[in-house]
């Protein structure tokens, strides 16, 4: 009896799949809301203030990516930032004064770019495909894959869409 021989077709396509899910940052991002150190939750007073950020315990901010906000509509002085980071700067890795998804794609983004993408060269690369992956990280694998690859695409290897060829 002839026995039948199954090819793997994705495997002898030689294509390459590249996951953004492994570049995203390990770093964990914590919120510090300055509503928290206004008086009455809504209006800078400076001595209220200075005396709120020196009582409060950064400690818990120690290795650690904070996103500053303000969930209250106030007007926050400069100079009230530059208080804050005088006493978060000792425990936090990184702060900055945005939405902690924003951070995470901003760090997610310097991953990627960062990476060593010459493993790629001359390859077929297929970018899997991932519904909660912003489509930023897309456009930038997409701008950093273009002068390597032979060939790039979107979706699975088995079937992926060809988005250009070399």
């Amino acid at each position: 009896m002839e026995q039948k021989v199954f090819i793997n077709k994705v495997e002898a396509s030689g294509i390459i799949t590249i996951d953004l899910l492994d570049y995203k940052p390990k770093m964990e991002v914590v919120v510090l809301d300055i509503k928290e150190h206004l008086f009455m939750g809504m209006i800078v007073k400076e001595k209220e203030f200075k005396e709120s950020i020196s009582e409060a315990d950064f400690s818990i901010y120690n290795g650690k990516a904070v996103a500053v906000i303000c969930s209250e509509d106030a007007i926050i002085p400069p100079w009230a930032y530059m208080m804050l980071i005088e006493k978060l700067h000792l425990h936090a890795l990184y702060v900055d004064l945005n939405s902690p998804e924003a951070m995470l794609l901003d760090f997610w983004k310097k991953n990627l770019m960062n990476a060593d993408l010459n493993q790629y060269k001359n390859q077929k690369v297929v970018v899997k495909a991932r519904p909660d992956i912003d489509p930023a990280l897309y456009l930038l694998a997409s701008l950093l894959l273009k002068p390597l690859v032979k060939s790039l695409m979107y979706g699975e290897a088995g079937m992926p869409k060809v988005i250009f060829k070399n």
